[in-house]
Protein backbone atom coordinates (compact mmCIF):
# COMPACT_ATOMS: atom_id res chain seq x y z
CA UNK A 1 0.00 0.00 0.00
CA UNK A 2 1.42 3.12 -1.24
CA UNK A 3 1.27 6.29 0.96
CA UNK A 4 -0.61 9.08 -0.73
CA UNK A 5 1.26 12.43 -0.61
CA UNK A 6 -0.94 16.02 -1.89
CA UNK A 7 -2.71 15.75 -5.13
CA UNK A 8 -1.32 17.57 -8.07
CA UNK A 9 -2.09 21.68 -9.09
CA UNK A 10 -4.91 20.39 -11.56
CA UNK A 11 -4.10 23.35 -13.32
CA UNK A 12 -1.03 22.36 -13.95
CA UNK A 13 -2.06 19.27 -15.53
CA UNK A 14 -2.56 20.08 -19.01
CA UNK A 15 1.02 21.94 -19.26
CA UNK A 16 2.51 18.39 -17.75
CA UNK A 17 0.63 16.21 -19.86
CA UNK A 18 1.81 17.98 -23.31
CA UNK A 19 5.37 18.01 -21.87
CA UNK A 20 5.17 14.04 -20.99
CA UNK A 21 3.46 13.54 -24.64
CA UNK A 22 7.00 14.85 -26.37
CA UNK A 23 8.89 13.15 -24.21
CA UNK A 24 7.21 9.75 -24.91
CA UNK A 25 7.67 10.84 -28.58
CA UNK A 26 11.02 11.75 -28.53
CA UNK A 27 12.06 8.19 -26.76
CA UNK A 28 9.81 6.23 -28.85
CA UNK A 29 12.20 7.28 -31.68
CA UNK A 30 15.10 5.98 -29.87
CA UNK A 31 13.47 2.45 -28.60
CA UNK A 32 11.83 2.22 -32.69
CA UNK A 33 15.28 2.25 -33.69
CA UNK A 34 17.92 -0.58 -33.69
CA UNK A 35 20.41 0.64 -30.38
CA UNK A 36 21.02 -1.79 -27.79
CA UNK A 37 19.62 -2.66 -24.47
CA UNK A 38 22.00 -0.58 -22.95
CA UNK A 39 21.83 2.37 -25.23
CA UNK A 40 18.00 2.05 -24.65
CA UNK A 41 18.62 2.24 -21.16
CA UNK A 42 20.33 4.74 -21.00
CA UNK A 43 18.19 7.10 -22.65
CA UNK A 44 15.12 5.60 -20.74
CA UNK A 45 16.69 6.50 -17.01
CA UNK A 46 17.59 10.27 -18.32
CA UNK A 47 14.36 10.65 -19.95
CA UNK A 48 12.52 9.35 -16.80
CA UNK A 49 15.04 12.48 -15.03
CA UNK A 50 13.43 14.88 -16.96
CA UNK A 51 9.87 13.79 -17.28
CA UNK A 52 8.76 12.66 -13.74
CA UNK A 53 8.42 16.07 -11.99
CA UNK A 54 10.63 15.99 -8.74
CA UNK A 55 12.87 13.16 -9.63
CA UNK A 56 16.55 14.05 -8.46
CA UNK A 57 18.24 11.30 -9.88
CA UNK A 58 17.23 7.55 -11.59
CA UNK A 59 18.49 4.14 -12.22
CA UNK A 60 17.40 0.98 -14.09
CA UNK A 61 17.79 -2.75 -11.66
CA UNK A 62 17.72 -5.63 -13.33
CA UNK A 63 17.66 -9.06 -11.20
CA UNK A 64 19.11 -12.14 -12.75
CA UNK A 65 19.16 -15.17 -10.75
CA UNK A 66 19.44 -13.92 -7.29
CA UNK A 67 21.74 -10.85 -7.97
CA UNK A 68 19.84 -7.60 -8.77
CA UNK A 69 22.34 -4.98 -10.24
CA UNK A 70 22.22 -1.33 -11.44
CA UNK A 71 22.93 -1.23 -15.26
CA UNK A 72 22.00 2.13 -16.07
CA UNK A 73 21.76 5.63 -13.96
CA UNK A 74 21.95 9.82 -13.93
CA UNK A 75 24.46 9.50 -11.59
CA UNK A 76 27.17 7.58 -9.57
CA UNK A 77 25.21 8.94 -6.19
CA UNK A 78 21.98 6.67 -7.57
CA UNK A 79 24.42 3.53 -7.87
CA UNK A 80 25.32 3.90 -3.96
CA UNK A 81 22.21 3.91 -3.04
CA UNK A 82 21.45 1.03 -5.11
CA UNK A 83 24.38 -0.96 -3.81
CA UNK A 84 22.91 -0.26 0.04
CA UNK A 85 19.15 -1.62 -1.24
CA UNK A 86 21.16 -4.47 -2.88
CA UNK A 87 22.97 -5.31 0.59
CA UNK A 88 19.88 -5.11 2.97
CA UNK A 89 17.87 -7.69 0.73
CA UNK A 90 15.07 -5.24 0.14
CA UNK A 91 13.52 -1.74 -0.82
CA UNK A 92 11.22 0.00 -3.32
CA UNK A 93 12.75 -1.43 -6.51
CA UNK A 94 13.50 -4.65 -5.37
CA UNK A 95 9.60 -4.96 -4.35
CA UNK A 96 8.50 -3.52 -7.50
CA UNK A 97 10.12 -6.30 -9.41
CA UNK A 98 9.25 -8.71 -7.64
CA UNK A 99 5.37 -7.73 -7.09
CA UNK A 100 5.56 -6.16 -10.61
CA UNK A 101 3.69 -3.35 -9.91
CA UNK A 102 4.38 0.38 -9.09
CA UNK A 103 5.86 1.37 -5.34
CA UNK A 104 5.48 4.93 -4.27
CA UNK A 105 6.59 5.12 -1.01
CA UNK A 106 7.51 8.65 1.17
CA UNK A 107 10.20 8.65 3.44
CA UNK A 108 8.21 7.65 6.76
CA UNK A 109 6.52 5.13 4.66
CA UNK A 110 10.16 3.57 3.75
CA UNK A 111 10.71 3.59 7.13
CA UNK A 112 7.94 1.32 8.47
CA UNK A 113 9.15 -0.96 4.99
CA UNK A 114 12.87 -1.35 4.64
CA UNK A 115 13.88 0.72 7.76
CA UNK A 116 17.71 -0.79 7.22
CA UNK A 117 17.59 0.77 3.19
CA UNK A 118 15.56 3.84 4.52
CA UNK A 119 18.56 4.59 6.98
CA UNK A 120 20.96 4.23 4.34
CA UNK A 121 18.89 6.07 1.68
CA UNK A 122 18.09 8.99 4.22
CA UNK A 123 21.83 9.29 4.88
CA UNK A 124 22.42 9.78 1.31
CA UNK A 125 19.15 12.66 1.05
CA UNK A 126 16.54 10.91 -0.44
CA UNK A 127 13.18 11.56 1.53
CA UNK A 128 10.79 9.95 -1.74
CA UNK A 129 10.78 6.84 -3.74
CA UNK A 130 9.01 5.38 -7.07
CA UNK A 131 10.02 2.88 -8.84
CA UNK A 132 7.82 0.68 -11.40
CA UNK A 133 8.65 -2.83 -13.04
CA UNK A 134 10.34 -3.53 -16.43
CA UNK A 135 10.01 -6.80 -17.88
CA UNK A 136 11.67 -8.17 -21.12
CA UNK A 137 11.37 -10.78 -22.69
CA UNK A 138 14.73 -13.02 -22.67
CA UNK A 139 17.00 -12.81 -25.44
CA UNK A 140 17.33 -16.67 -26.48
CA UNK A 141 19.44 -16.29 -29.30
CA UNK A 142 22.61 -14.60 -27.20
CA UNK A 143 21.11 -16.72 -23.77
CA UNK A 144 20.28 -19.82 -24.54
CA UNK A 145 19.90 -21.00 -20.95
CA UNK A 146 18.36 -17.54 -19.69
CA UNK A 147 14.71 -17.59 -17.92
CA UNK A 148 11.37 -16.57 -20.25
CA UNK A 149 11.91 -13.01 -18.31
CA UNK A 150 14.52 -10.45 -17.67
CA UNK A 151 13.23 -8.43 -14.70
CA UNK A 152 13.90 -5.46 -13.10
CA UNK A 153 12.70 -1.84 -12.19
CA UNK A 154 13.17 1.68 -13.36
CA UNK A 155 13.99 3.72 -9.75
CA UNK A 156 12.95 7.05 -9.34
CA UNK A 157 14.22 9.03 -6.33
CA UNK A 158 13.75 12.44 -4.87
CA UNK A 159 15.53 14.69 -2.46
CA UNK A 160 12.17 16.05 -1.02
CA UNK A 161 9.13 14.74 0.93
CA UNK A 162 6.31 15.07 -1.76
CA UNK A 163 8.64 14.43 -5.01
CA UNK A 164 6.19 12.07 -6.38
CA UNK A 165 1.98 12.32 -6.70
CA UNK A 166 -0.60 9.61 -8.49
CA UNK A 167 0.36 11.55 -12.60
CA UNK A 168 4.13 10.90 -11.76
CA UNK A 169 3.42 7.30 -10.89
CA UNK A 170 1.18 7.24 -14.11
CA UNK A 171 3.70 8.21 -16.42
CA UNK A 172 6.63 5.94 -15.16
CA UNK A 173 3.85 3.23 -15.58
CA UNK A 174 3.76 4.16 -19.14
CA UNK A 175 7.76 4.83 -19.70
CA UNK A 176 8.36 1.26 -18.37
CA UNK A 177 5.39 0.12 -20.54
CA UNK A 178 6.66 1.90 -23.38
CA UNK A 179 9.95 0.51 -23.25
CA UNK A 180 9.58 -3.18 -22.78
CA UNK A 181 7.11 -3.65 -25.54
CA UNK A 182 9.64 -1.52 -27.45
CA UNK A 183 12.43 -3.09 -26.85
CA UNK A 184 10.87 -6.67 -27.36
CA UNK A 185 9.11 -5.86 -30.79
CA UNK A 186 12.82 -5.15 -31.71
CA UNK A 187 14.24 -7.73 -30.74
CA UNK A 188 11.42 -9.90 -32.43
CA UNK A 189 12.35 -8.02 -35.36
CA UNK A 190 16.13 -7.96 -35.25
CA UNK A 191 15.80 -11.88 -34.47
CA UNK A 192 13.48 -12.05 -37.85
CA UNK A 193 16.03 -10.52 -39.99
CA UNK A 194 18.66 -12.46 -38.72
CA UNK A 195 16.67 -15.48 -39.86
CA UNK A 196 16.23 -13.83 -43.16
CA UNK A 197 19.98 -13.37 -44.19
CA UNK A 198 20.65 -16.68 -42.57
CA UNK A 199 17.78 -18.33 -45.05
CA UNK A 200 19.60 -16.20 -48.17
CA UNK A 201 22.61 -17.93 -47.34
CA UNK A 202 21.61 -21.35 -46.81
CA UNK A 203 19.83 -20.83 -50.10
CA UNK A 204 22.98 -19.48 -51.64
CA UNK A 205 24.88 -22.08 -50.34
CA UNK A 206 23.10 -24.51 -51.59
CA UNK A 207 23.03 -23.48 -55.42
CA UNK A 208 26.50 -23.36 -55.26
CA UNK A 209 26.68 -26.91 -54.22
CA UNK A 210 24.44 -28.17 -56.49
CA UNK A 211 26.30 -26.27 -59.41
CA UNK A 212 29.56 -28.05 -58.33
CA UNK A 213 27.95 -31.00 -57.61
CA UNK A 214 26.46 -31.09 -61.55
CA UNK A 215 30.08 -29.56 -62.92
CA UNK A 216 31.40 -33.01 -61.60
CA UNK A 217 28.99 -35.26 -62.54
CA UNK A 218 29.79 -33.50 -66.43
CA UNK A 219 33.30 -33.99 -65.99
CA UNK A 220 33.69 -37.22 -64.89
CA UNK A 221 30.39 -39.03 -65.64
CA UNK A 222 29.19 -39.66 -62.17
CA UNK A 223 25.97 -39.71 -60.76
CA UNK A 224 24.81 -37.22 -58.02
CA UNK A 225 25.44 -38.99 -54.79
CA UNK A 226 29.56 -39.89 -56.37
CA UNK A 227 29.56 -36.20 -56.86
CA UNK A 228 28.50 -34.83 -53.34
CA UNK A 229 30.87 -37.67 -51.92
CA UNK A 230 33.68 -36.09 -53.83
CA UNK A 231 32.49 -32.37 -52.20
CA UNK A 232 32.09 -33.54 -48.80
CA UNK A 233 35.38 -35.99 -48.76
CA UNK A 234 37.64 -32.56 -50.29
CA UNK A 235 35.64 -30.69 -46.87
CA UNK A 236 37.01 -33.51 -44.50
CA UNK A 237 40.33 -33.18 -45.96
CA UNK A 238 41.02 -29.56 -46.30
CA UNK A 239 38.78 -29.36 -42.91
CA UNK A 240 36.86 -26.18 -44.81
CA UNK A 241 33.13 -25.69 -45.31
CA UNK A 242 31.67 -27.75 -47.97
CA UNK A 243 30.47 -24.43 -49.65
CA UNK A 244 33.75 -23.00 -49.75
CA UNK A 245 34.58 -26.54 -51.38
CA UNK A 246 31.97 -26.18 -54.00
CA UNK A 247 33.49 -21.77 -54.61
CA UNK A 248 36.63 -23.06 -54.97
CA UNK A 249 36.06 -25.70 -57.14
CA UNK A 250 33.49 -23.33 -59.79
CA UNK A 251 36.47 -20.78 -59.41
CA UNK A 252 38.60 -23.18 -60.96
CA UNK A 253 36.23 -23.99 -63.73
CA UNK A 254 36.02 -20.43 -64.30
CA UNK A 255 39.73 -19.30 -64.57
Amino acid sequence: MTSQPEQPDRAALPDRMDEASELLESLLDVLSGEEGLDTVLDRLVHTALWAIDGADTVSVTLVTGSEPRTVASTSSKVEAIDRDQYACGDGPCLEAARIRRPVRVSVEGARERWPEFARAAEAAGVRAYLSAPLVFPADKENDRDSDDELVGALNVYGFTPDAFDPFDESLLRLLTSMATASIGNARRYLRSRELSRQLRSALTSRAEIDQAKGALMAIHGVDADKAFGQLVEESQHRNVKLVEVARRFLATLRS
